[in-house]
C-alpha cells in the first residue's frame, strides 16, 4: 500500500469520527432541547391546572358567600300573609292517641312520639298529622299542597324539597289554600311555586328560631305510609 494511500484512508477515518462527534453533539444538543421543552411544558401545564383550581375555588366562595347573603337577606324580612300561633300555647306532648288540631294542616300541639321523616322527603300520598307535626318540632318545613295546585308547581316544589334537609312534602285535602307551608307555629299561602315567599319560609324556617329541638333527627322515624 502506498504512502499516499494510507493518508487518504487516515483521512477518511479522521473524516468520519469529526463527523460521529458532531452528530453526537448534536444528539445531545437536541435531546436536551427536547427535554427542557418537556419540562417548560409540564411546569406550565401543573401552573395552569393549578391556577384554574384556584380560579374555581375562588369562584365557588364567592357564589357561596352570595349565596348566603342571599339567605340571610330572605330570611330577615317580614313574609306576606304568614301566620303565627303562640308558640308557649303548642303543646308538645307524645301521645298515641288521635290528636283534633284547630288547623289544618298543623303547626304544633300534642304529636306522635315518632316524626315523619323529613330529610328532603317528597311523599306521594297524604302523610299522618301527629307525625308530621313531630317533623316539625324537629325544625322542618312542610309544604302542603291540594290537587288543586298546578302540576308544574307540584314539580318545582318537589325539586325543592328533595334538596333541602329538614323538609317534607305531601298532599293535603282539606287545607284551605292549594299550596301552603308549615312549620312550627308559622304557616303562609302561597300563589305558586316561583312565589318569593317559597323561598323567604325555606330561608326562614328550615332549622329556625322557632324551632323547639333544633338539630334533632329527621331519619330513622315514619317513611312512606
Amino acid at each position: 500500500m502506498s504512502y499516499d494511500r494510507r493518508t487518504r484512508i487516515e483521512q477518511m477515518r479522521k473524516a468520519d469520527r469529526v463527523r460521529d462527534r458532531r452528530n453526537r453533539v448534536l444528539a445531545i444538543s437536541l435531546s436536551a432541547v427536547v427535554v427542557a421543552g418537556l419540562v417548560t411544558f409540564g411546569t406550565y401545564t401543573l401552573l395552569d391546572r393549578s391556577s384554574a383550581r384556584a380560579d374555581q375555588k375562588a369562584a365557588d366562595a364567592k357564589d357561596a358567600k352570595r349565596s348566603a347573603e342571599e339567605q340571610k337577606d330572605l330570611a330577615a324580612g317580614p313574609i306576606e300573609g304568614e301566620k303565627t300561633w303562640d308558640a308557649k300555647k303548642l303543646t308538645r306532648n307524645h301521645v298515641t292517641t288521635p290528636v283534633d288540631y284547630p288547623m289544618k294542616p298543623p303547626v304544633g300541639g300534642d304529636h306522635s312520639p315518632v316524626w315523619m321523616n323529613c330529610d328532603g322527603e317528597v311523599y306521594k300520598k297524604a302523610i299522618p298529622d301527629v307525625n308530621a307535626v313531630h317533623a316539625l318540632e324537629h325544625g322542618s318545613v312542610w309544604v302542603t299542597y291540594t290537587d288543586k295546585a298546578p302540576a308544574a308547581d307540584v314539580d318545582k316544589l318537589a325539586e325543592r324539597v328533595s334538596g333541602t334537609p329538614y323538609s317534607l312534602m305531601s298532599p293535603y285535602r282539606d287545607q284551605a289554600g292549594a299550596i301552603m307551608l308549615s312549620a312550627w307555629g308559622k304557616q303562609v299561602t302561597v300563589d305558586g311555586a316561583d312565589d318569593r315567599r317559597v323561598a323567604q319560609f325555606f330561608a326562614k324556617y328550615v332549622q329556625g328560631p322557632q324551632t323547639p329541638e333544633p338539630g334533632a333527627a329527621c331519619t330513622g322515624g315514619l317513611a312512606a305510609p
